[in-house]
């Protein structure tokens, strides 16, 4: 394997957007930790490896199946994939052989954690929930991008899903915490797929990918972004009003500015700037990083009833 070829597998696997699934998966780890005053590494470090295997296999099928509306993809770091198969840096029918190798990887994790760690019974159940929602994402025949409800599987798997697997791989129980702090998280990896969305909207509707927003419209996208947006910022204070430290809404507030100000780019249509579209997408990525960030810093350092 050349050094080119390891590149081209790097940028195919998307390491940078592994940490909104991962970072949600460590918060759910800290809180077993926190709550219910149990952590074993071993059970956290091969879940991660599990969770990682799951969304390899949603990159690559995402590639191998999105081909033909990336290829018309103006390009953007956050949308129209890598477009290393565009490029032929690596063949069409490698990304999805290496979907189902990493489908099968994640399955002999969940396996191990189960049946050899005993994490509990509902283990490998949480897993193909996560593989039925990324996996067949963009997979034929399902393709739930099509269906125009797609973004919702996102905002479960990359919201409550890897933040419940990472607390009841350790407790082997859920714990109703877990789906107050969730629910922001969810809500805002929502808003980052719909906003993600934008600059290929020509492209998915040549390609007659008919995700949420080819269906909706760019204006109607609007309202619902800031709509979503605002539900956001009402679970966080909610989660406050649960027992989650006062103090975490100060933390919270550069979060809050940073959604306001996409919010109001949005509203005044500065998404039909190209350069604008390209930093938004980007702080829209940071405003989700961020909010489980926030809950992070809340049950390490700041005190929680």
């Amino acid at each position: 394997m050349t050094t080119q070829d390891i590149k081209a597998w790097i940028a195919l696997s998307r390491p940078p957007f592994h940490s909104v699934g991962v970072l949600p998966y460590i918060l759910g780890g800290v809180v077993a930790w926190r709550m219910a005053e149990v952590f074993y590494w071993s059970v956290f470090f091969i879940g991660t490896v599990g969770v990682i295997f799951i969304m390899l296999a949603t990159y690559y099928a995402g590639e191998y199946w999105d081909f033909r509306e990336d290829s018309l993809s103006k390009g953007s770091r956050f949308a129209g994939g890598s477009q290393v198969l565009q490029k032929r840096l690596l063949s069409r029918h490698t990304a999805l052989v290496a979907s189902i190798v990493s489908i099968g990887c994640a399955v002999v994790v969940g396996i191990v954690l189960q049946f050899f760690l005993h994490t509990g019974p509902w283990t490998l159940a949480f897993g193909l929930l996560g593989i039925l929602g990324g996996f067949f994402y963009s997979t034929r025949p399902i393709r739930w991008v099509g269906t125009g409800f797609g973004e919702v599987w996102i905002a479960f798997c990359y919201g409550w899903l890897p933040v419940a697997v990472g607390y009841y791989l350790q407790t082997g129980t859920l714990n109703p915490y877990i789906h107050i702090i969730s629910v922001p998280i969810g809500l805002t990896i929502f808003n980052v797929i719909l906003l993600d969305e934008y600059p290929d909207r020509e492209a998915d509707r040549s390609a007659q990918k008919m995700n949420m927003l080819a269906r909706i419209g760019p204006q109607t996208g609007v309202y619902l972004y800031a709509g979503v947006a605002l539900l956001s910022w009402v679970a966080f204070g909610f989660s406050l009003y649960q027992g989650i430290d006062p103090r975490a809404g100060i933390l919270y507030m550069p979060v809050l500015i940073a959604s306001l100000v996409v919010v109001w780019n949005m509203v005044k249509k500065r998404w039909e700037d190209e350069r604008v579209l390209e930093r938004l997408c980007g702080v829209n990525i940071l405003i989700n990083l961020a909010t489980t960030a926030v809950f992070l810093v809340a049950y390490l350092w700041l005190e929680v009833k």
